[in-house]
């Protein structure tokens, strides 16, 4: 995929993210709209989409991005490629994942390596927060996924405590503390390159529990 000029950095808290994009007619994205789906949230480039796809070609794959820029990149390298089973959608997923797809819709889920936001003052901006993980609990099927990796230690850990919070979610036995492999068929870019670089990645699966409540005791 050639290279877009896009910030390196995007304030979801920004006014011109707030507002949520409508669900499009699924039916002509997917040639087979009843797949099994896997959304990636922050998909960038989408590169890991791309071959995940060409991977499963029994899945559907939707790639959630803020940078529109890239966004429209990745589709048209997925057109060239005559893919029927992937799409990338411009929006802020903490604000669009109701109004985008149905209850129970998703077989999988992915954040991987999201935005540090490292200073104190802007970690309210980091993608997993209490309410997306509440809307993902209802939005992830019955013993669907969600996997979660970082290489930044603070960033892991803070993704784990929200989402293990969550009675919805339980974490594989092999993710005490972090998985020592990723269990999906495609590494991102960014996860190849940091173990290139002989730097560690730490990485937790969690599954959706078919019985759980999907509201947490601490939520109105």
């Amino acid at each position: 995929m050639s290279a877009v000029r896009v910030r390196q950095h995007v304030n979801p808290l920004s006014h011109k993210y707030q507002n949520s994009v409508a669900a499009p007619d699924w039916a002509t994205l997917f040639q087979t709209p009843t797949n099994p789906l896997h959304l990636d949230i922050g998909c960038a480039r989408g590169q890991f989409l791309l071959e995940m796809a060409q991977d499963k070609p029994d899945w559907n794959f939707l790639g959630v991005e803020i940078r529109e820029p890239l966004v429209v990149r990745a589709n048209e390298v997925r057109n060239e490629l005559g893919l029927k089973n992937l799409h990338y959608l411009f929006c802020n997923i903490n604000v669009s994942l109701s109004t985008l797809l149905d209850s129970q819709t998703l077989a999988g889920v992915t954040i991987q390596f999201p935005d540090p936001w490292f200073k104190k003052r802007h970690q309210k901006r980091r993608v997993a927060q209490p309410e997306l993980i509440q809307t993902l609990a209802q939005h992830i099927q019955p013993d669907g996924f969600l996997f979660i990796q970082s290489d930044v230690l603070d960033v892991a850990e803070q993704m784990r405590a929200v989402i293990s919070a969550h009675p919805a979610f339980q974490p594989s036995a092999d993710s005490a503390p972090w998985m020592a492999h990723n269990p999906l068929p495609v590494a991102t870019e960014r996860e190849t390159g940091v173990l290139s670089e002989g730097k560690p990645v730490y990485r937790c699966w969690f599954t959706r529990l078919p019985s759980s409540k999907t509201q947490p005791p601490n939520m109105p």
